[in-house]
């Protein structure tokens, strides 16, 4: 380091020093001013004199005037902001409240923000249990939304967060859109204009959307130098189902890059969580099981700084939600097109949510249904089906009837498949059994092998005849288990004693909590229980007789499989337990039937039929290959020995 850059620094740290001192002793005369003037008012008594004549009176000897740190506070603020912005900072703040057909909105003039909107069509389980109040997508104290920039003061750049100002607010009402404009001024002929428009089209994808335009009006000869706007939005969620557990399981902080037909999310967790994304997104959701707060940015945020805290149960609440980002800014910038989504995680509104080219922004990714083929099966075919059941009939639980028996008629044929390969396999039996007894030593185990698939082929079995058409109904099983408890469609809907399918439908509440069972007894939980219970059964009792190693899985199947799904499903949705109970009950009809349609003996007829053509037959390539593969093992076996 050369002599300059020594004598450069040593002259910065004496200026430095002596700028500390001369502010703090400012401060001091400041503070004692005041602590001194606090006192004299604390001396005084309204018998003595009135607080109004204290005010207009003269200071006495002593006494600091109050005009005096009035004067002093305003020009402080005065030469740090201007006189354009101080005063915003002084303005009083006022309330308004814009509504449609589907919810309510109010903005506060103190950061012109949004700070409380309400779903006309929705209500939310009250602590006490009742469902008296509508839906609120936050608690209205912790909204707060802010954007921050630097305006330039002389040599120095102050900071200017909008969340500590007062906008200039006007409603103008066109057509079937009402906008809201807050105007923030910041110097003589410049501000910063939000505007807000809530529409009333009848079409909920536009309707549960708040267009945001903001504006920097004439103020870049005001802005500093800088090259992004920053923005904070943070908000608190209601807990809005009956049960904390199941609700939080679904709510979560959701975000999409921009161009993706996918979305990210946080995650589960009981605690917190949080990510930071240092590319561009396109919008940054607030998530919660059945409703969504989210920021939609036309031209994408810069990044994302994300996170969220869960919240206690009982406590009436779900999580805290924050995100802090940026877009760009040059003096060029004309106005940031966004919008804030307030709305149901509904698949066919979030759907019709578009950008402004009319492409997709995969909004209704935010309605769980399922990766790879399970999300196909609930967007062709479960969804579509649901959608036409419920514009005829008015229960949910004969839709949700006729859905199960549906779906168990379009895979009947491969239930029936199913059960006939067990039938082959409980009629050739006895032949398997004679091959075990032939080749009873551990060294003969390749031999019993060949032989045992050679008697298959013969007979015309697939030994997976029984497990591929139970795979091939997993996609089915596993996509009604994605869709019931992310069907905003079923909450609020009762049926029998159930007074919401989206929920556990409780008859008994316990004074106490049961682990990993909860603190009440769900009555559609047990009867899939038991009804699972029963099908096990039956299902056992037919296996076990053609597949000796099915024996030993008795105490799984029949017993530990339906204590294990009660207490998993007892907090769960009762729509999805009534679509279970019902798939069980129709799928042990339909074993009873197939077996009354299903004569062993003619089975057994068919297979020897088969075994006497497949005599001269060629042997398949995968037949020689394996035999060879075979072979190989069983020399080898030999060497080793």
């Amino acid at each position: 380091m050369d002599k300059k850059s020594i004598a450069g620094i040593a002259v910065v740290s004496v200026l430095f020093v002596i700028f500390m001192v001369i502010n703090g002793r400012q401060q001091r005369e400041y503070q004692e001013k005041l602590r001194a003037y606090q006192e004299y008012v604390a001396s005084q008594t309204p018998a003595e004199e009135p607080a109004d004549e204290v005010a207009a009176a003269p200071a006495e000897d002593g006494a600091p005037a109050i005009d005096s740190l009035v004067n002093e506070a305003s020009r402080r603020r005065i030469a740090a902001l201007g006189e354009t912005l101080a005063a915003s900072a002084e303005r009083e703040p006022e309330t308004l409240t814009v509504a449609n057909d589907v919810m309510t909105v109010d903005f506060s003039t103190v950061g012109g923000q949004i700070t409380c909107v309400e779903l006309k069509d929705y209500t939310r389980y009250a602590p006490k249990g009742e469902r008296n109040e509508r839906v609120r997508m936050f608690v209205p104290e912790t909204a707060r939304f802010d954007m921050s920039f630097y305006i330039k003061n002389g040599l120095n750049n102050v900071r200017v967060n909008t969340s500590e100002y007062v906008f200039v607010p006007e409603v103008a009402t066109a057509g079937d859109a009402t906008t809201v404009t807050m105007t923030l001024p910041v110097a003589p002929g410049a501000a910063l204009r939000y505007d807000y428009t809530l529409y009333n089209t009848g079409d909920p994808a536009r309707d549960y959307l708040v267009d945001f335009r903001v504006t920097p009006v004439d103020m870049a000869p005001y802005m500093a130098s800088q090259t992004s706007l920053g923005i904070e939005w943070s908000n608190t969620s209601y807990q809005n189902e009956k049960g904390f557990q199941n609700e939080n399981m679904y709510t979560t902080l959701a975000f999409r890059y921009p161009g993706d037909s996918s979305i990210e999310e946080l995650g589960q967790s009981d605690e917190s969580k949080s990510k930071s994304v240092s590319t561009s997104v396109n919008w940054v959701g607030f998530k919660q099981q059945f409703f969504t707060s989210a920021l939609i940015a036309r031209d994408n945020l810069s990044y994302a700084d994300m996170a969220f805290t869960t919240a206690q149960p009982g406590s009436g609440i779900m999580k805290n939600y924050s995100l802090k980002t940026a877009v760009p800014y040059t003096p060029q910038t004309e106005s940031y097109d966004m919008a804030f989504y307030f709305g149901p995680n509904k698949f066919a509104i979030l759907k019709n949510i578009k950008d402004a080219e009319g492409e997709s922004v995969a909004m209704e990714r935010l309605v769980p249904l399922g990766w790879g083929i399970f999300g196909w099966v609930n967007r062709w075919f479960v969804i579509p089906v649901f959608d036409l059941l419920r514009n005829h009939i008015a229960s949910f639980g004969i839709i949700i009837l006729i859905l199960a028996v549906l779906i168990k008629l379009i895979i009947f044929p491969l239930t029936y498949k199913s059960y006939v390969s067990t039938a082959k396999m409980r009629v050739i039996k006895p032949e398997v059994d004679a091959l075990a007894a032939k080749f009873p030593r551990q060294e003969d185990t390749m031999k019993r092998q060949q032989a045992t698939m050679e008697l298959y082929k013969k007979a015309g079995i697939n030994p997976m005849g029984g497990c591929i058409p139970m795979l091939i109904q997993m996609p089915i099983i596993i996509a009604m288990f994605r869709f019931f408890p992310a069907s905003i469609e079923l909450r609020e809907q009762s049926f029998l004693w159930a007074d919401d399918l989206s929920s556990y439908d409780s008859i008994v509440d316990l004074p106490f909590s049961i682990p990993f069972y909860g603190d009440h007894v769900s009555l559609f939980a047990l009867l899939m229980a038991v009804a699972l219970f029963a099908f096990s059964y039956v299902n056992y009792q037919q296996t076990a007789s053609s597949q000796p190693q099915m024996a030993g899985m008795k105490f799984m199947m029949v017993y530990m499989m339906p204590a294990m799904m009660l207490l998993w499903f007892n907090s769960y949705s009762s729509g999805l337990c009534f679509y279970y109970f019902l798939a069980n009950i129709i799928t042990i009809v339909q074993t009873m039937v197939i077996r009354r349609m299903i004569d062993d003996d003619k089975i057994h007829a068919i297979m020897q039929a088969n075994a006497a053509k497949s005599k001269n037959s060629k042997k398949s390539k995968f037949q020689l290959r394996y035999e060879e593969l075979m072979r190989q093992q069983e020399a080898q076996q030999r060497r080793k020995k």
